[in-house]
């Protein structure tokens, strides 16, 4: 509030200052439009003649005012005009003056010598004893025979014409006064308003306020009411909620992460620690006693890469594990990561192929790259029985990279599709628990995160019993004549 009163109270400050500049120019300008009027109407009355003087002697330089005495407009204007009114010759000798313009005090010789040698109009602002204004207006004029075309033979003269400017001196103080007693009431008005005002407005907020902290972690499904106004308070709240709802997701995939884990972790420790117990128990050969401690270092291992891909998963999705991007073909990638597999496939009786379109440039970080084919080709020959066929595929989607994986495996079902980039979730299939082979349900995750940390796109489609489809988007770096020049797909 008190920001609010300093700001309000400079903001009037200021406006009071201009509003008073632009008065006091005004009025100015209107007194100096008035004097140049006057002395237009001046020059048309007075003539300065160039007569003998008395008994013969020399010649001398008279101002005369003609006009008609008989009319009293004339007669009142040209009273107006010697009201405020000075002549002196170029050596500074006064010959006419008005009794007002001797008490503001006559020019110094220096002063008229001044005028006459600028030729130029000159204003001042004067005072008479009892401090009243007078603007003042000087100038140049010049004897009968040269007023119209002065030339060097003609004789200047000093005229200064004037006129009261207390009206315009009295309107200011006013406003000054005036402005000065309001701004107090005016701040204090505004203040007690404003704080009326916010608080107001403020009530909203408050209410949201109240709102947000009866949520909690344990109830991060409450929600605060959108009021309807489609205002910025709406959007605030609009905002809040969408924030909690993320919140809550991340708090349920954190309490879904610990039971997994969870799970994960129990099922080999309980194997082990079961394994060992039998063999204590009931082991009784050296041969027993291997197969044992085998079994364990089995699941040992198992349970060494369940946390293995926990800790390079975390550090992947917390930013920690930075991407190594370079521009490479990714048909070699793909080349290389499907010729390691074709031992696999040829075990399992499943037909392995590629169609491979070189010149495929990405910026990319190979390890990743290779991680994510290796996870979908070892998915698609765990899923295919014998006889079918893993086929993967590269080529170009405007200004993509296209990679598709496609098998003629089991398939997945329509209900699972939404989850199965999740950690730890596996499409339950036949014989799949007791496989020795059973997968940690961590590959599809890295998958995930590998096309996302890459700025590209996946897509999966299947239908079970026909097979799994995934499509993987990559941003391309090639130009497009490349594209247009590249050799047709090679069949691997």
């Amino acid at each position: 509030m008190a920001s609010y009163a300093l700001f309000f109270t400079v903001l009037l400050v200021v406006m009071a200052t201009a509003f008073r500049g632009w008065l006091e120019s005004t009025l100015t300008s209107q007194s100096r439009d008035l004097l140049d009027q006057e002395w237009a109407a001046m020059k048309g009355y007075l003539r300065i003649e160039n007569r003998p003087g008395p008994r013969g002697g020399p010649e001398t330089f008279t101002p005369i005012w003609f006009f008609d005495p008989n009319d009293p407009d004339e007669a009142f204007i040209v009273e107006q005009l010697r009201r405020v009114y000075l002549l002196a010759d170029k050596d500074g000798k006064v010959m006419q003056w008005s009794e007002v313009y001797r008490s503001i005090g006559f020019n110094s010789p220096e002063e008229i010598q001044a005028v006459i040698k600028a030729g130029k109009p000159q204003w001042w602002l004067r005072r008479n004893a009892a401090g009243a204004p007078f603007m003042i207006r000087a100038g140049v004029v010049y004897d009968e025979r040269h007023s119209t075309a002065p030339d060097k033979s003609a004789e200047p003269f000093f005229v200064a014409i004037g006129r009261s400017v207390a009206p315009a001196e009295h309107i200011l103080h006013q406003y000054t006064w005036v402005y000065t007693a309001i701004i107090p009431l005016t701040i204090l008005t505004g203040c007690l308003l404003g704080w009326f005002l916010a608080g107001r407005g403020l009530e909203p907020v408050t209410e949201v306020a109240r709102a947000a902290q009866r949520i909690s972690g344990s109830n991060l499904s409450l929600r605060i009411p959108v009021r309807g106004a489609g205002d910025e308070l709406d959007f605030l709240i609009e905002t809040f909620n969408r924030m909690i709802q993320r919140l809550d997701n991340s708090f349920r995939q954190i309490r879904q992460f610990s039971t997994d884990v969870s799970h994960e972790l129990r099922t080999p420790i309980t194997a082990i620690r079961g394994q060992l117990e039998v063999a204590l128990f009931t082991a009784s050969t050296t041969e027993q006693y291997r197969e044992a401690i085998l079994n364990a270092l089995q699941d040992c291992e198992r349970l060494s890469q369940i946390v293995r891909a926990l800790l390079l998963l975390s550090q992947a999705e917390s930013g920690q594990l930075a991407l190594r991007r370079n521009r490479i073909d990714l048909s070699e990638v793909l080349r290389d990561v499907v010729d390691q597999f074709k031992i696999p496939a040829d075990g399992a009786h499943v037909q392995l192929s590629a169609d491979l379109s070189p010149g495929c440039l990405a910026e990319v970080d190979r390890v990743q790259i290779e991680r994510m084919i290796s996870n979908l080709l070892s998915n698609a020959l765990k899923f295919t029985p014998a006889g079918g066929r893993v086929h993967v595929s590269l080529g170009w989607r405007e200004d993509q990279v296209e990679i598709v994986v496609e098998d003629t495996g089991c398939g997945i079902a329509a209900d699972h599709l939404p989850h199965i980039f999740d950690r730890f979730y596996r499409v339950p299939h036949s014989g799949e628990e007791t496989s020795p082979e059973r997968g940690l349900g961590l590959g599809l995750s890295f998958v995930a995160w590998i096309v996302k940390a890459h700025g590209g796109h996946v897509e999966v489609a299947s239908q079970p019993g026909e097979g799994t489809r995934f499509r993987i988007l990559l941003p391309a770096t090639a130009p497009q004549a490349a594209r247009e020049e590249s050799p047709q797909p090679v069949e691997t």
